[in-house]
């Protein structure tokens, strides 16, 4: 019973969907809310928020691929369940989130500016967040930032049918962390279309960035459920869940791979050794930054040497 929770709980997270402020979001309706906060709650996000723009600023850089922590993945390894590209020359303001959502109305994926608190706001934690950002170096980082702004190009990625686990090297579906890897893999492989023709096939351009991805051995993660029923039973409850762009020998082990941001982030550290990697966290008690690779950050945000610790006033 509880691998079956847990199974409903990893594809409820891997949606990454909720409720924006933004009145762009045209009043649609997203499959999950986030928390209520009260004032104390809403002020120490704010507050979080303006650190991690704070950072970002100083990077000098122009964008950063932002992770945050959503529903809890650590029976699987992972903290983070939703990636997007933060952008400090963001039309709607400095630091949104450009970043893939699923209007659970329409049933359809869309691409969606967000400011960075309002993607703070998403995550499921009220006194306790997590967030990862990584720098790509440069001139890297400013050919993302241009694919990355030019919304012709970031729409040229998208899919038109959404599935929570999507196959990370089918194009049958998409989800938000596997638009991210392609348009990662767009830029990096130098893949923009140099064509109208090209340019108008969304199949097209995702089988290319998919075909670089492997050949330079991106691992997507691996969900091991470890029983074939659970993956029948996820795809029949979750309308945003699906089980036919899976390879046969993957569904028979009970197992999904899919983009995530570990594994993003794990392909990033490899392909580019100059990127740089910063968690934040905060607690009740303070905010939190951590520089490089690892280790890991503490489940509860404790510190540990060398942290950099703010304590709340």
């Amino acid at each position: 019973m509880r691998g079956w929770r847990a199974g409903l709980a990893l594809w409820l997270g891997a949606a990454a969907v909720w409720a924006p402020t933004s009145a762009s979001a045209g009043g649609l309706r997203f499959c999950e809310q986030p928390p209520e906060l009260d004032a104390g709650q809403q002020d120490k996000l704010l507050r979080f928020a303006a650190l991690v723009k704070q950072e970002l600023d100083r990077s000098g850089l122009g964008v950063a691929v932002v992770a945050r922590a959503g529903t809890e993945l650590g029976r699987f390894g992972m903290r983070y369940s939703h990636a997007g590209f933060a952008l400090k020359a963001s039309e709607n303001t400095p630091w949104s989130v450009r970043q893939l959502y699923y209007a659970c109305d329409q049933a359809q994926p869309r691409l969606y500016d967000q400011g960075l608190s309002g993607f703070l706001f998403g995550a499921k934690g009220k006194d306790l967040s997590f967030l990862s950002v990584l720098l790509l170096p440069q001139p890297q980082s400013a050919q993302l930032e241009q694919a990355a702004l030019d919304r012709r190009r970031a729409l040229a990625l998208l899919a038109p049918d959404y599935s929570a686990n999507a196959y990370a090297f089918s194009t049958r579906y998409q989800n938000c962390n596997q638009w991210v890897a392609e348009m990662l893999a767009s830029v990096l492989g130098g893949l923009s279309p140099s064509d109208e023709a090209a340019a108008s096939s969304t199949q097209a351009l995702r089988q290319q960035a998919q075909t670089w991805l492997q050949a330079q051995a991106y691992q997507p993660a691996s969900f091991e459920l470890g029983f074939q029923p659970l993956l029948w039973a996820a795809a029949a409850a979750i309308p945003w869940v699906h089980n036919d762009d899976h390879p046969r020998l993957d569904q028979a082990a009970g197992r999904y791979r899919v983009s995530m941001p570990a594994s993003i982030e794990a392909f990033v550290q490899t392909a580019l050794p100059g990127a740089q990697r910063i968690e934040f966290c905060h607690n009740a008690a303070h905010m939190l930054v951590r520089r490089g690779w690892g280790p890991a950050l503490d489940p509860d945000c404790k510190a540990q040497a060398p942290d950099e610790v703010i304590a709340w006033h």
